[in-house]
């Protein structure tokens, strides 16, 4: 029910990015008693002042994304894990880096559960990227951040793709980069709210 009337009701399109939807149990990413209503159209806590997207916006980056099989991907704020997952169902290789560490090892354990084997989740401040697996085909930024964090940028591989929510700490906009060449282009997908994403390159704290 929660893929046909919040997610390809509203416009998602991408076959395999809804089979991912489909075939992740999102419930598994949701701590009690928030389980709940894992399937409901909005985001929910997580602990540590974190939370969980709401399923649309899950697919709608997930979409601009562009995923392919062969996609090395670089995912900034863990959190659960959920989007990682959906990522892993999509791409042959995800690093996920989180600055929270008891958060990182829940979602390692939400990651096994599910047999996400080809997910790592690191330990560390997001904004400065992981450079030991960049170039990196995609990355999704998954916290409001004030603008694009240049590591990021400088890790994106040719034909590569970055998605990520600019602005300020209360509303921002979806925000899609491209990069050929020597030149970035920029899309906008509308507004979100999302946690601020906090570190070197992000929000002080």
């Amino acid at each position: 029910m929660m893929v046909e009337s919040q997610i390809a009701a509203r416009g998602i399109r991408d076959r395999r990015v809804i089979a991912a939807i489909r075939e992740i149990p999102r419930h598994l990413f949701v701590p009690p008693p928030y389980d709940k209503s894992a399937y409901e159209d909005f985001p929910l806590p997580i602990g540590s002042g974190q939370t969980i997207s709401q399923p649309y916006i899950v697919a709608l980056m997930t979409e601009l994304l562009i995923p392919q099989p062969t996609d090395n991907v670089l995912e900034i704020g863990t959190g659960c894990g959920y989007q990682a997952a959906v990522l892993a169902a999509l791409v042959s290789r995800v690093t996920s880096i989180e600055r929270i560490p008891a958060v990182a090892g829940l979602a390692r354990i939400n990651l096994a559960a599910v047999s996400s084997k080809n997910v790592e989740v690191i330990d560390g401040d997001g904004t400065l990227g992981y450079p030991e697996n960049a170039p990196y085909d995609g990355i999704i930024i998954t916290a409001a951040t004030p603008s694009v964090p240049r590591p990021l940028i400088e890790q994106l591989a040719e034909g590569g793709r970055l998605v990520a929510p600019v602005g300020g700490r209360e509303i921002q906009e979806l925000v899609r980069l491209m990069k050929k060449g020597k030149s970035v282009t920029e899309e906008h997908h509308g507004g979100v709210r999302f946690v601020p994403l906090i570190g070197e390159c992000g929000w002080s704290g």
